[in-house]
């Protein structure tokens, strides 16, 4: 392995996940969206919308995918300092809701997953459709992993100021996941991500709220309480030249 190539595939010095950096029960779920899709489409490109000072390049790097970080200017000049770009690891600088940065996916052709980890739930719901109605657009055969707090939760966080760090304008019920579907004619499919396997001998982990992460799901199945979990979700796109993108050209 040269030296570039093992720069490349290592956390930079004092990134490397420990026991402090391992991904909590949420992550752990987009982290398998996104192996689940790069199993399908190895080369793809992995856009992260609002990844921050985020490792999960280093998670998720199958060494052929390319890896976009999208944050605002002044979070980008931090990240370039102390997470340098490299040549399948970018990050660029805009705003989530200025869909400039879809210009910045070299090649859609190869496939490309978005991951919005408390992202959406930030927007308000015209600028959530909008941003869904442009990566179907733009990402034929790609997909879309975002969390949303139930809709009663993002009430109560709006007014009270809940436990998120800002804003919460937007939430999503289990029940509405099919009018997901509704923002674009190329969405093909909405669906729940449930949490992937428990690794053997894993430590104990807690969710939010001092939940052990692994009653998380089975609590989901219990109506009234799984109403208060946040979920995750991914959405699919058609695929080009199916009939889905074909009624999205002239609709």
């Amino acid at each position: 392995m040269t030296e570039s190539e093992r720069t490349e595939s290592e956390a930079p010095g004092g990134w490397d996940a420990g026991p402090g950096r391992e991904p909590g029960a949420r992550e752990r779920r987009f982290d398998a969206a996104v192996r689940a899709y790069l199993e399908r489409r190895p080369e793809a490109t992995v856009v992260a919308l609002g990844e921050g000072l985020g490792t999960g390049f280093w998670r998720l790097d199958n060494g052929r995918l390319n890896w976009l970080t999208v944050v605002p200017p002044e979070t980008a000049a931090v990240r370039r300092i102390l997470l340098p770009d490299s040549a399948r690891r970018r990050t660029v600088a805009r705003a989530v809701t200025d869909h400039g940065w879809l210009d910045a996916v070299r090649e859609p052709g190869r496939g490309v997953i978005v991951t919005a980890r408390g992202v959406l739930m930030r927007l308000p719901p015209p600028a959530v459709r909008a941003l869904l109605a442009a990566c179907a657009e733009r990402f034929p055969g790609g997909a879309l992993v975002f969390d949303a707090p139930p809709r009663r939760a993002a009430v109560r966080a709006r007014w009270a100021g809940g436990r998120w760090p800002a804003p919460v304008r937007w939430g999503l019920d289990r029940a509405q996941l099919p009018r997901v579907a509704g923002a674009h004619p190329g969405i093909v499919a909405v669906r729940e991500v449930g949490p992937p396997p428990a690794a053997p001998a894993a430590p104990r982990r807690t969710a939010p709220g001092g939940l052990p992460a692994r009653l998380v799901w089975p609590v989901r199945r219990i109506p009234v309480l799984g109403a208060l979990m946040p979920l995750v979700c991914e959405v699919r796109f058609a695929p080009a030249g199916s009939p889905r993108r074909a009624s999205s050209a002239v609709s």
